[in-house]
């Protein structure tokens, strides 16, 4: 079955970097659209970012443009996400999702958590001031 595994959180000071990796196995990977959600305690999973089957379309949440870049690999069936200018508020755990559903209907549903049919298990990314 589908299986997704986070790796790359961690401790890092404000306007530090991380580098998040996803390795997808179970499902064909190439033609599935990919992202990260992340949550952070008592509050609920949001959308991060969200990358295409061919990775030309990318979409990010309004809190982290300009800072973070999606990224694919459609050889090793790799995504990663690239965390820069990183803020406090920006700690949380990291998801990496395949929401199986096709890039339309994805952004048509507001890019929710409800769309989402596997999770990984996500990855700590802790954020001081």
């Amino acid at each position: 079955q589908v299986q997704l595994v986070e790796s790359g959180g961690g401790l890092v000071q404000a306007g530090g970097s991380l580098r998040l990796s996803c390795a997808a196995s179970g499902l064909p990977f190439s033609i599935y659209d990919m992202g990260w959600y992340r949550q952070a305690p008592g509050k609920e999973r949001e959308f991060v970012a969200g990358i295409n089957r061919s990775g030309m379309q990318t979409h990010y949440a309004d809190a982290v443009k300009g800072r973070f870049t999606i990224s694919r690999d459609n050889v090793d069936n790799m995504v990663y996400l690239q965390l820069d200018n990183l803020k406090p508020e920006d700690t949380a755990i990291y998801y990496c999702v395949a929401p199986g559903l096709e890039w339309t209907s994805w952004k048509d549903s507001q890019w929710g958590a409800d769309t989402i049919n596997d999770w990984g298990q996500g990855t700590q990314v802790t954020v001081s001031s």
